[in-house]
């Protein structure tokens, strides 16, 4: 099936899992969304994830993250640049996400960085989601 958007799939189905309280959940596999999914691994918003070779495609099985109060680790995503409307930062404008509590992704020249990442290196970008 054909996407538009990827990255947006890719935090809808999170986000759907999350809903629905699933252990795992695949996305299609490109290098974009195994950034994606390293960042979230590192920030602890998921516990792991892996690449599967299937049939047709690669997927990235996504485990995510649960407490013990069955309450998950991802409260919230959001997508900030779209297709229809790119949005860019400078280093100055990248934003805090829930005081300091959430992270922004940011698309620099050297790859996917959060927004404190982007920062640290003195790089804007395209910002991509909110996650929280």
């Amino acid at each position: 099936m054909v996407v538009s958007d990827p990255i947006a799939d890719m935090l809808t189905r999170i986000r759907n899992a999350v809903m629905a309280r699933h252990d795992s959940t695949a996305v299609p596999a490109s290098k974009m969304k195994l950034s994606l999914a390293r960042i979230l691994k590192e920030e602890g918003f998921i516990s792991d994830f892996e690449v599967v070779r299937g049939k047709p495609e690669k997927v990235i099985k996504i485990r995510l993250k649960y407490y013990e109060n069955k309450q998950s680790a991802i409260s919230g995503l959001k997508r900030v640049s779209k297709p229809g409307l790119r949005v860019y930062v400078q280093r100055t404008e990248i934003p805090r996400v829930y005081g300091g509590l959430g992270i922004a992704i940011v698309s620099t020249a050297k790859g996917l960085k959060t927004g404190q990442q982007a920062w640290r290196l003195g790089s804007g970008g395209e910002l991509l989601c909110y996650i929280w």
